[in-house]
């Protein structure tokens, strides 16, 4: 009995191992997106973390006008590129991301993790 409760421990402590890697850890995806970084901020009651906002511009007008855009909503647990992220706001950015398959609370609210940004580049013609 006792080599099966052994066993049944230890099985389930290497599920719960696998599970909290694949929902914490494992990187569903990753990528780039531009657009206009319009709010970044330090925020939260216990753990405060680092929350933007990017606008995504879909559809702009001949003045260079966004008329649909939707947003990226992202964390980001570096605190230097987090002091960078303040300076740059209001600016178009190039971010790059890791999606994972779940947040934790010291981490960001958003399953997307920024890692890097870098100012985006001119259109071409300006």
């Amino acid at each position: 009995m006792k080599k099966f409760l052994y066993w049944t421990i230890a099985i389930v402590v290497v599920l719960v191992a696998i599970f909290s890697y694949w929902k914490y850890s494992f990187t569903y995806s990753e990528g780039n997106r531009s657009g206009l970084l319009q709010k970044f901020s330090h925020k939260g009651t216990i753990f405060k973390t680092y929350e933007g906002e990017l606008i995504l511009s879909s559809v702009t007008t001949q003045n260079n006008v966004a008329i649909a855009s939707e947003k990226f909503f992202f964390s980001v647990a570096d605190k230097d590129l987090a002091e960078k992220m303040m300076k740059l706001e209001g600016s178009s950015v190039v971010l790059h991301y890791k999606e994972k398959n779940g947040t934790l609370p010291w981490r960001g609210e958003s399953v997307y993790l920024v890692d890097d940004v870098s100012l985006s580049p001119a259109p071409a013609g300006k």
